[in-house]
């Protein structure tokens, strides 16, 4: 992927994390958090 891409990816990321925090107070962000540290440990016990 080329360096264009992935700020474009980022940027996108970005203002996706920020318009969360300052409409939603990070429900979201805090949501997704908490699934993947869910997903992480799920992975890690059948490691």
């Amino acid at each position: 992927m080329s360096h264009k891409a992935w700020f474009i990816l980022f940027s996108i990321l970005l203002v996706l994390v920020i318009g969360d925090v300052i409409l939603r107070d990070s429900q979201n962000v805090l949501f997704l958090l908490k699934k993947l540290l869910d997903l992480v440990e799920y992975i890690a016990f059948w490691r």
